[in-house]
């Protein structure tokens, strides 16, 4: 019997740094998933990571040494886990998502006219 993969998590290896945990977001993930000693998920909002500004990481510079300087990475608020972007999520620009779509700026195609009668 053949095992069934699963479609949602690729198999990717991420390259854990000294000081700081490394995952790969799932997915269409939004919060972490990251589970404490007493294995209670932490929930926190994923956001997107401007590692490059922060005073700490300049300090640590694991991540600007491992990745480069502009590499997109998302941290969870609570426990400052570092997330990846999933390269099979199309939609990654956004941990929030696609969003709606505005009608505004979009061509609509005016309504027929009704036939004149004579």
């Amino acid at each position: 019997m053949a095992a069934i993969e699963d479609q949602s998590e690729p198999a990717l290896s991420t390259t854990q740094l000294p000081h700081h945990k490394v995952k790969i977001k799932k997915l269409g993930q939004r919060a972490c998933n990251e589970k404490d000693a007493k294995g209670k998920i932490c929930g926190g909002h994923l956001k997107h990571w401007f590692y490059a500004d922060d005073a700490v990481e300049q300090e640590c510079g694991d991540i600007a040494r491992t990745w480069g300087p502009s590499e997109q990475v998302y941290r969870c608020e609570n426990c400052r886990v570092l997330y990846l972007p999933n390269p099979n999520d199309k939609d990654s620009g956004n941990v929030a998502g696609r969003g709606q779509i505005s009608i505004f700026g979009l061509t609509i195609v005016p309504k027929e006219t009704p036939k004149e009668t004579k």
